[in-house]
C-alpha cells in the first residue's frame, strides 16, 4: 500500500511516521523547500509542544464529545512518540518544551526519524487537486503522482502570505468547510488614540461581550500597542471574536486593570485616607503603570491634580469603571498573516474516529484543517499530535 501524506508539518510528520515504522510505502509531499516550518515559529521559537492539562476547555471545534475522547485517550501516546524520538522535555508550569529550549531540535528529530525510516519528501511541491480513481491521483506543480491513500495535513490559511489550497481540495470533493477565520491573533480598536498606551505591559483580568452578552473570562498580561492589545490572554479570546464579528455582531472587550482587588472604591477611598492630601495619580502610581492612569484620567476628563475628595460621586464612578471594567471595542484582528492558527475548517462531523473521511472513503484528513482551534499552551500542537498518531495507526 501507497500512502500520500500531504504537508510536512506537525500532524503530517507525525503520521508519516507511524505509517512508515507499520512498514507502509510512505511519501510527503511538501510546499515549502522543508519541513516543520511553523513548528519553529511556535512557542516564540522554543517550541511549546504539549501541555499537562489537556482538558476540552481548552479547545473550540464543531464536536467537542467527539474531541475530548479523541484527545483523552490519546495523550501517553504523545508521550510515547516523543521518547522514541529522543526528546527530552523541559516543562514549565506544565507547559512541554524540548530540553534545548529550540523549537530546531524537534524538525530535526522528526526529521532523523523520517531519514530513518526511508519515508520520501518531496519538497516544493503544491498539491493542485486530488481525485479519486480507483486509488488517488495528486495533481501538483510537478508531476502527477498515484496513491492508494491520500491524508490531508497542509494546515491552515494561518501565517501565510500566498493563496491556499487545502480547503478549496476538500469543498471539492464534497467536504463542509466552516469558514475559516483569524484565532490566537492581535486585536483592533476602533480608536485612534492607542499610540499613547503603546509599550505598556500590565497584568489584567479580560472578559469578552458579545452584544453586552457575557461569553468568557481570561487572566493573564495584556500588551497594549498602538493598534489595539495583545498577550495570551487576549489571543485565547481572539477566535471567538472573529466569529462574533463575522456574524454581524459587537464584540467588547472589558479589561479589569486590578484585578485582584473586589471593591474599587474601597481600595481608592482607603489609601485616600491612609495618604491624606495626595492627587489620584499619587494614590494609584504604586499600583497602576503611571503612564496607563494619566491615559484613563483624560479619558475620563479628570484632572491629574486633584484629590480623591475633590471629584464628584459621578467622576469617581467613572473612574473606578475604567480601571475595573475598561470597555475596548473591537473592530477586527490582525488578520490571518499574524493569526497562529484559525477557528474553522472541515467539520469534525464528516471525519470517524481515525480521521477518515466519511465522504470521501481512503482520504484522511489531520491537524489545522479541521475545525478545532486551542487556546496558546501547546494545544494546538497538542491536537496535531494526537490527529497524527491517530490516523497513522489506523490506516
Amino acid at each position: 500500500m501507497k500512502v500520500c501524506v500531504i504537508g510536512g508539518g506537525a500532524s503530517g510528520m507525525v503520521c508519516a511516521i507511524r505509517l512508515a515504522r507499520r512498514g507502509i510505502d510512505v511519501t510527503i509531499l511538501e510546499k515549502n523547500n522543508s519541513v516543520c516550518k511553523k513548528v519553529l515559529a511556535t512557542g516564540n521559537g522554543k517550541c511549546n509542544y504539549f501541555n499537562d492539562n489537556m482538558s476540552i476547555d481548552h479547545y473550540r471545534s464543531s464536536n467537542n464529545e467527539f474531541l475530548e475522547s479523541i484527545i483523552s485517550s490519546n495523550i501517553n501516546k504523545v508521550h510515547e512518540f516523543f521518547d522514541s524520538i529522543g526528546v527530552v522535555p523541559r516543562i514549565k508550569n506544565g507547559y512541554y518544551y524540548p530540553f534545548s529550549n529550540t523549537a530546531t531540535t524537534i524538525k530535526n528529530l522528526l526529521l532523523l526519524e523520517c531519514n530513518k525510516l526511508g519515508i520520501n519528501i518531496i519538497s516544493d511541491t503544491i498539491v493542485y487537486d486530488i481525485i479519486k480513481d480507483k486509488g488517488f491521483i495528486i495533481k501538483t506543480n510537478n508531476l502527477d503522482y498515484k496513491f492508494d491513500k491520500v491524508v490531508m495535513a497542509s494546515g491552515s490559511c494561518a501565517s501565510i502570505k500566498d493563496d491556499y489550497n487545502g480547503y478549496k481540495i476538500l469543498k471539492k470533493l464534497g467536504h463542509n468547510i466552516i469558514k475559516p477565520l483569524p484565532a490566537l491573533v492581535m486585536l483592533e480598536g476602533f480608536d485612534n488614540n492607542y499610540k499613547d498606551w503603546a509599550g505598556i505591559r500590565v497584568d489584567v483580568s479580560v472578559s469578552l461581550y458579545e452584544d453586552n452578552n457575557y461569553i468568557c473570562k481570561y487572566d493573564g498580561e495584556v500588551q497594549l500597542t498602538n493598534y489595539g492589545i495583545s498577550g495570551i490572554c487576549v489571543m485565547n479570546l481572539s477566535g471567538r471574536v472573529s466569529r462574533i464579528i463575522d456574524n454581524g455582531k459587537e464584540a467588547i472587550i472589558r479589561i479589569n486593570f486590578i484585578p485582584n482587588i473586589d471593591d474599587g472604591y474601597k481600595l481608592i477611598d482607603d489609601r485616600n485616607n491612609l495618604l491624606k492630601g495626595m492627587t489620584i495619580i499619587e494614590i494609584l502610581e504604586s499600583i497602576i503603570n503611571y503612564k496607563l492612569l494619566y491615559i484613563i484620567l483624560k479619558k475620563c476628563h479628570i484632572d491629574t491634580n486633584l484629590t480623591w475628595n475633590e471629584l464628584s460621586n459621578d467622576k469617581k464612578m467613572l473612574l473606578i469603571d475604567n480601571l475595573f471594567n475598561f470597555e475596548f471595542v473591537v473592530r477586527g484582528s490582525k488578520g490571518f498573516e499574524c493569526a497562529q492558527v484559525v477557528s474553522g475548517g472541515v467539520d469534525l462531523n464528516e471525519v470517524n474516529n481515525c480521521f477518515e473521511s466519511r465522504i470521501i472513503n481512503g482520504l484522511y484528513i489531520i491537524g489545522e484543517l479541521l475545525d478545532v482551534d486551542g487556546d496558546c499552551g501547546g494545544y494546538n500542537l497538542g491536537f496535531a499530535w494526537i490527529s497524527g498518531i491517530v490516523a497513522g495507526d489506523n490506516i
